[in-house]
């Protein structure tokens, strides 16, 4: 693959689609071309799934995430890539190995059915203390059942925590950033920064390249 991929994961509520939002402008900005997606997937597949996990729970709902995912790579994400293009991601194997364990699901059987799922090749875990969620959540307001109260906020944050030593077997490359005093443009220069080098855009309008300190 020539283009990259980056994925960012983290608790529900923290701005993380915002953050998201704010990462694409600043890599379009530095020269790359840029595609963004999100899990589950904004497909009919994918809608479905956002849709039915209100009442599904457990394995069947973690084989519905995983289908979505490696359909995506098939009709999405990997053509992207072979195109050159910068793929950002909302939502990755991080957040699988947090509400799909909070749903009850051990980990090898979601490393089993993600198998074949491409490693990022930067993987960004955005945190912030439990209170600030909170507060981004009220004013943002619930989405799901993993939001409901603050013990799954604690839960979630906990989980994120568990998750890190899980990816670092796997290759991910981890880059893990502190929301609670961040706003979302500060957010995504510090993901910009941790952009591996060999993601350097080199059509840039100049045609010249450009370096990231």
């Amino acid at each position: 693959m020539s283009g990259l991929l980056i994925s960012v994961d983290g608790p529900s509520g923290l701005g993380k689609s915002t953050a998201v939002a704010a990462t694409a402008r600043a890599l379009a900005a530095s020269g790359h071309t840029v595609h963004t997606a999100t899990g589950p997937s904004t497909t009919p597949y994918g809608t479905a799934v956002r849709q039915a996990a209100a009442t599904m729970r457990g394995r069947a709902l973690a084989l519905a995430v995983a289908a979505d995912r490696l359909h995506q790579l098939d009709t999405d994400i990997r053509p992207h890539r072979a195109a050159g293009t910068t793929v950002l991601m909302d939502r990755w194997m991080a957040s699988t190995l947090v509400l799909q364990r909070a749903d009850g699901v051990d980990v090898d059987f979601l490393l089993t059915i993600n198998q074949g799922a491409d490693v990022p090749d930067l993987a960004v875990i955005l945190t912030a203390d439990p209170d600030t969620v909170q507060r981004r959540l009220a004013v943002r307001g619930t989405r799901h059942r993993f939001e409901l109260d603050s013990a799954a906020t604690a839960r979630e944050l906990r989980l994120y925590t568990e998750a890190v030593p899980i990816l670092n077997r796997l290759g991910y490359r981890l880059h893990t950033i502190d929301t609670t005093h961040l706003t979302a443009e500060q957010t995504a220069q510090a993901i910009l920064g941790a952009v591996p080098d060999r993601a350097i855009n080199t059509k840039t309008p100049q045609g010249s390249e450009r370096e990231h300190e």
